[in-house]
């Protein structure tokens, strides 16, 4: 990097106030279109939440961003990342609600994971017609974290390899990797071909024997909203395959069964009501009262165990769940980050009893649920 391009980069970091010490100069009038957007989202006044747009002095004249405009100005002149980094900071550090509730940005904004979240939270805001436009925003995020996931939740629980060597020989059980190890020795230099003289099988087994119950209960305060995604998307992946029967269950204060819909994520999504408050005893409770086999159940409750009810309950639920044998996973995170961040005091209670708690990525818990089937 130059130290003309430096010196441009912590001009547009420092913004306006460094405009005396670093010169005019310094800026063309593309980078003062981007200082502009910059300032537009990091120059609001927080104390004023129903401010909508903010004028800033550029040279002698004055412009004027809205959310439109300004989502048309990023994508112009910032580079993709820059771009999802500058709209996650709108959504979900700045709270400029009109990013996912204006018709106009969500013609143009790119579907994202940071925009799905936003249109669950603030989705009561917007109208009839945005509305459809936002479910067609949640529809391609979605089908994308569907599509992601469901090849390894298939492979992983219905058609498990295992790795004994096998004679019986047929395209299907055919191991490739282990032929290739095996035959290295026929590789020609020449001819850049490989020689394969013993060919090698393993043998595929199914697992089979009773059903197992998944039951997902899913905190739906507006700080899981990346777990409650991913938890529906996980919940329709489990849906249906062989012994597995999985439920979802979302709470605040009031616990709310959305199973019947896990085999349609994007619907599920948008009947979530994110916000309010944490009854997590409660939702255990209920849990219980579908347990058919404890032995063969797991339970993850997906939640920052910030309890609004009583924790002591909680406890003695847990403890009574894990005795009767159920595996009980408390779940901080559930996403591609797994990155917790939870009442920590309640977690270790929790562990005492006889419960995992920690975080997990999606896949994760897939291979949690394999585990148990095997």
């Amino acid at each position: 990097m130059s130290d003309e391009e430096a010196l441009l980069r912590w001009r547009l970091i420092l913004g306006s106030d460094a405009n005396e010490g670093f010169g005019k100069d310094v800026l063309s009038a593309e980078d003062l279109a981007r200082d502009a957007a910059l300032s537009w989202l990091y120059d609001r006044p927080d104390e004023d939440d129903d401010v909508r747009d903010l004028i800033r002095n550029g040279g002698s004249e004055r412009s004027r961003l809205t959310a439109p405009r300004w989502i048309n100005e990023v994508h112009r002149l910032f580079p993709k990342e820059t771009v999802e980094r500058l709209e996650q900071v709108a959504v979900e550090e700045r709270g400029i609600h009109e990013i996912v509730t204006s018709k106009e940005v969500l013609e143009r904004i790119e579907p994202s994971e940071t925009l799905l979240r936003a249109v669950l939270l603030t989705k009561h805001l917007m109208s009839p017609e945005v509305r459809q436009l936002a479910r067609s925003l949640v529809q391609r995020v979605v089908a994308e974290l569907v599509a992601q996931l469901a090849t390894e939740v298939r492979h992983a629980i219905s058609g498990a390899r295992s790795r004994r060597p096998s004679h019986r020989k047929s395209a299907s059980t055919f191991d490739a990797r282990r032929t290739v190890a095996k035959n290295l020795a026929g590789w020609s230099d020449e001819e850049k071909r490989l020689y394969i003289r013993t060919p090698h099988f393993f043998e595929r087994r199914r697992r089979r024997g009773m059903q197992w119950q998944v039951i997902m209960l899913v905190d739906q305060s507006g700080s899981m909203a990346s777990s409650v995604i991913h938890s529906a998307v996980t919940a329709s992946c489990l849906h249906g395959l062989p012994s597995v029967k999985s439920h979802l269950i979302v709470f605040d204060t009031d616990v709310v069964d959305l199973s019947s819909s896990v085999t349609d994520p994007v619907e599920l999504l948008l009947k979530v009501q994110l916000g309010g408050g944490t009854n997590i005893a409660r939702a255990v409770r209920y849990a219980e009262g579908l347990i058919e086999n404890p032995r063969r159940t797991i339970l993850a409750v997906i939640s920052d165990f910030f309890e609004g009810g009583n924790p002591d309950e909680l406890v003695r639920s847990v403890e009574r769940l894990c005795a009767q044998g159920v595996k009980v996973l408390g779940l901080a995170a559930l996403n591609r980050e797994a990155v917790p961040v939870y009442d920590r005091a309640l977690g270790k209670r929790l562990a005492s009893k006889g419960a995992y708690v920690g975080a997990m990525t999606p896949l994760e818990l897939v291979d949690f649920v394999v585990d148990a089937l095997e």
